[in-house]
């Protein structure tokens, strides 16, 4: 059989940390590599990843070109949202191959995209491939793993889950968009002019966990506030004074019978333990039985997204054609073995 053969659109830090993971792997090969940043295209992809064999790699911006290669699936690493992945994603669903993206509002757009859903799941379908979207959170900490928690359940009532992290290892554009080092004002100013966002993904992680369950939601209530620093704060992109905004807690609630039943929230600022918060992830079914589980520290966001969205591969293959989610495929899990041997 031969290798599995991927590209990788979007030669970021995701990307790059794909490439890297796909390097290490036996039965899957990169054969592609996209990105329109200048100081990227054309260079040899080793340049960046420092992996011997990515030499014979060079970046490109030439879609067409490369999405002409033999490969069977495109890893989609280059935005959060639906309205700046639509496109791209249509061209590779045209192209043939199979799509997995990290833009954490294809994680479950049925309910909140249902046109873009629609369209996508109609192309992949007439083209015989699959589209999933895919990631730490939204899919798997704060919606994925919890759909598998309750399957322990014979009941549940209410669902609270918690992921607190530390912003710290990030660059300059996730600081802004949360709003690190602004003042209070500055801050509400950003809410107001959608330059402070917050998390992106907890309706689509809501949508996911109710379908799932069977929940029939009434609304989805959310809000977004700063976390005001008592301390300086340093990291290599941001410097936090006393009073300044060291991040961001955004909470979401999803209604049934005039309560919230799911309750997600993400707390994430710059070295939370210099005030003594420790980071971790969390989440309590109450139901019969009831469940409790902590992670401390923290699933690392980076590392654990670039993995799935690798080691998914296979079951994308596997899959129905059409627009797939996480709580509809088999549970990832690592992929120790040459990848071949996980198609059926």
């Amino acid at each position: 059989m031969e290798n599995i053969k991927v590209i990788v659109w979007g030669i970021g830090t995701m990307g790059t940390l794909m490439a890297k993971i796909l390097a290490e792997k036996e039965g899957v090969e990169l054969v592609g590599a996209l990105d329109s940043a200048p100081d990227k295209v054309g260079r040899p992809l080793s340049e960046i990843t420092r992996i011997s064999g990515h030499e014979k790699i060079n970046v490109s911006r030439d879609t067409e070109e490369v999405l002409s290669m033999d490969a069977d699936v495109v890893l989609l690493a280059v935005s959060s949202f639906i309205g700046q992945t639509l496109e791209p994603i249509r061209k590779i669903i045209q192209s043939g191959k199979n799509v997995i993206t990290i833009a954490e509002e294809w994680a479950y757009p049925r309910l909140t995209a249902p046109k873009e859903s629609g369209e996508i799941d109609a192309l992949a379908r007439s083209r015989g491939v699959t589209v999933l979207g895919t990631g730490v959170n939204p899919g798997f900490v704060l919606d994925t793993l919890i759909i598998a928690l309750s399957g322990t359940c014979s009941s549940v009532r209410k669902i609270s889950a918690k992921r607190i992290n530390d912003l710290s290892p990030f660059g300059p554009t996730v600081m802004k968009t949360q709003g690190v080092g602004c003042t209070p004002e500055e801050f509400r100013r950003g809410l107001e002019d959608g330059t402070i966002v917050g998390h992106i993904g907890f309706p689509q992680s809501i949508h996911m966990i109710a379908s799932s369950l069977g929940i029939r939601l009434e609304k989805i209530t959310q809000s977004v506030d700063p976390i005001i620093s008592g301390i300086h704060r340093k990291t290599a992109c941001a410097d936090v004074r006393p009073g300044q905004v060291a991040g961001c807690s955004h909470r979401a609630e999803g209604w049934s019978g005039g309560e919230p039943v799911i309750i997600l929230e993400h707390p994430q600022q710059i070295q939370p333990d210099a005030e003594g918060v420790e980071t971790g992830d969390y989440i309590t079914i109450e139901g019969i039985p009831d469940i409790q589980v902590a992670i401390k520290p923290e699933i690392p966001g980076g590392t654990a997204t670039a993995a799935l969205a690798v080691n998914m591969i296979p079951q994308v293959i596997n899959a129905p054609a059409g627009l797939a989610s996480m709580a509809e495929l088999p549970v990832p899990s690592a992929r120790l073995a040459n990848f071949r041997e996980f198609l059926k």
